[in-house]
């Protein structure tokens, strides 16, 4: 995952899983010329809507383990990682991770949709549960999208 490698590292060039905020947007912005400074501050937003960082007494803390991930040799990311993504692209996303064929889950998430009059978001986490792939925090999302 790419957002994951990019939030990795500043963690790994430190050897740390805690880093102060003006730290990481610095190793970002400054030592990587990866992103603007508002753009590194925008990545911890992201990063942490989808449970990578926790926000800490000015720190941002790793809630994954950072020497565990690879970052290839000639690394660098994409701006698009700075949008949030929807709760069906993140479930989208792990379905994809964990083998299954896009066109596919997306035409059966659709008919779940339409067969059970549901939103596509709790279709996608009832698809991605029945084929064992966990989306639990994004099923949480899907369910109190229900819930409105």
């Amino acid at each position: 995952m790419s957002l994951e490698v990019a939030v990795a590292v500043p963690f790994k060039q430190r050897g740390t899983t805690r880093l102060g905020e003006g730290e990481f947007v610095v190793a970002l912005s400054l030592d990587r010329n990866w992103f603007s400074p508002d753009q590194a501050k925008r990545l911890i937003d992201v990063a942490a809507g989808r449970g990578l960082l926790e926000r800490a007494d000015g720190e941002v803390v790793a809630q994954f383990d950072p020497p565990s991930v690879t970052v290839p040799e000639e690394y660098a990311p994409d701006e698009s990682i700075l949008r949030e993504q929807s709760t069906f692209e993140m479930i989208l996303d792990a379905l994809v991770a964990a083998g299954h064929d896009k066109q596919d889950a997306v035409a059966a998430i659709n008919e779940r949709q339409r067969r059970l009059g549901i939103t596509v978001e709790a279709a996608a986490a009832l698809y991605a549960r029945r084929q064992g792939v966990d989306v639990a925090d994004a099923a949480s999302a899907a369910a109190e999208q229900l819930g409105e």
